[in-house]
């Protein structure tokens, strides 16, 4: 038996996860900048991009295993990662209701997630108040995005062995940087201060530090993906 080797992942094998990754974030993109509704693009490109990317994972663990386990690690290691990002971003959000407020500012850092579901589902945003079906949607759209983060650094790192774990942080960082160059604030009505922009990237730091040493310990043990040399 022999384990997969970053070696054997050809470049046009990355590009091809990467991009299709990458279409979980182009869906917020193109409403903002007016090239395709968050709608028509999730259910047009980003969905069968998905549903690709996992038939993908399944053809490829039984046969040549070239792909398959960066694109596990990748998902598994993004989805916990938002999930620590969003543990970390829970006293800003809570923090009159926990009596934090003295030293924690409050911040309404979820406000955007049911506002994704809205954009989905292509309601009107922001709102005061939205539907449970847009909070779930968005809720969902905010984790695929962890994953599909997490995808996407596999496949521009290749492995965690190849390359030094922290540049999840730098792709991290660098994301949220990026995003604050675009309309998002002004699409959901967030004021642009300084307490925002250090939360934020702090939630970005914690997201990539969990990704990319989630992604290195993972990598060792996919012994699922294994095969007869």
């Amino acid at each position: 038996m022999r384990v997969f080797e970053a070696a054997e992942w050809r470049g046009l094998e990355r590009a091809g996860v990467f991009l299709l990754a990458a279409t979980s974030i182009a869906c917020l993109l193109s409403e903002f900048y007016g090239l395709c509704p968050m709608r028509e693009f999730t259910f047009a490109i980003f969905g069968p991009a998905l549903v690709i990317l996992f038939i993908w994972v399944l053809v490829d663990s039984r046969k040549t295993r070239h792909v398959a386990p960066a694109i596990v690690a990748g998902a598994v290691g993004g989805i916990l990662a938002a999930f620590a990002y969003d543990i970390f971003r829970l006293p800003f959000v809570f923090s009159r209701a926990w009596g934090l407020d003295s030293f924690v500012p409050p911040l309404n850092l979820f406000r955007v997630f049911p506002a994704f579901g809205a954009m989905i589902l292509g309601e009107p945003y922001p709102q005061e108040t939205y539907s449970l079906s847009a909070h779930v949607l968005g809720w969902a759209y905010h984790f695929s995005n962890g994953l599909t983060f997490g995808i996407m650094y596999m496949a521009l790192i290749r492995s965690p062995k190849a390359r030094n774990w922290p540049w999840a942080i730098v792709m991290a960082v660098g994301l949220e940087i990026a995003m604050l160059a675009t309309p998002y604030t002004q699409a959901f009505g967030i004021p642009l201060t300084t307490t925002f922009v250090w939360a934020t990237l702090s939630a970005h730091l914690i997201f990539g530090v969990v990704l990319g040493l989630t992604c290195r310990a993972m990598w060792p043990r996919l012994a699922v993906f294994q095969r007869v040399s």
